[in-house]
């Protein structure tokens, strides 16, 4: 049965063409025919989104956004965390995830989770100013992904946190001690993810830091299902933003 949604995911991964005249009906495409078995999958695909939750603090009583939230699933790393929230939005365009998300809610009993289709670079909370910004795994997904940070930017207070888990490439030449990929990291994974519109950058990283103090970031590889021979690098960002930000 496991084996039968994997491959059921595979084929809307790899062979599904993708269809639509926008960015949100081309993500609703692709994720309508796979939403139900989603988490499986990207539990085993995804990694570093528990070690990201744990490295951002949970202000009380505070508001967090997560923008391309999806089902929701992330939210379970924090735990008893989640209570002491006052808000949490889970922001995403896939009304097909978002339906998952809302039965997950409803199971959970979480009062304070609210689920709102919207564009990430465009999503304006009714509270005003937020707390915490995250991405996970969704800023590769957003065409103008720096239109995303910097309008996530502009939703956090001063010292306001961002969190951010995603697929990556290095720069030719990074940072001094940042890692370095070789040719053929550089060049495979854009094209292999590439074909499901998730374009890993090299400019991620080097953007997130000129635009936030860094607090925590890592950098590290994961397993990829049935390419048991490869890793597919990620990174995760802890970012404040300044006190003087506007």
């Amino acid at each position: 049965m496991k084996l039968f949604a994997d491959l059921k995911i595979l084929y809307h991964m790899a062979l599904k063409p993708v269809r639509g005249k926008d960015h949100a009906a081309r993500l609703e495409s692709f994720y309508s025919g796979q939403a139900d078995n989603y988490d499986d999958f990207r539990n085993r695909l995804l990694h570093g989104r528990e070690q990201l939750w744990q490295a951002l603090d949970t202000p009380q009583d505070g508001t967090w956004i997560d923008l391309g939230g999806g089902t929701g699933s992330n939210l379970e790393y924090f735990g008893d965390r989640l209570s002491t929230l006052e808000k949490i939005y889970l922001v995403d365009l896939s009304p097909s995830l978002l339906k998952i998300a809302d039965q997950r809610i409803k199971a959970k009993g979480w009062s304070n989770v609210e689920t709102v289709e919207a564009d990430a670079t465009r999503f304006q909370p009714p509270c005003g100013l937020v707390d915490v910004v995250t991405f996970s795994y969704s800023l590769t997904m957003i065409p103008d992904w720096f239109a995303a940070i910097e309008h996530s930017l502009s939703l956090l207070r001063p010292g306001g946190m961002i969190g951010v888990v995603d697929f990556y490439v290095s720069r030719k030449h990074p940072a001094p001690g940042n890692r370095r990929h070789g040719w053929f990291n550089r060049n495979f994974w854009p094209l292999w993810f590439g074909s499901d519109n998730v374009f890993p950058s090299a400019d991620h990283i080097p953007f997130l830091h000129r635009h936030f103090k860094p607090l925590y970031f890592a950098e590290s590889r994961g397993k990829v299902p049935y390419l048991p021979f490869l890793r597919a690098p990620y990174y995760c960002f802890v970012g404040q933003k300044h006190e003087k930000s506007a």
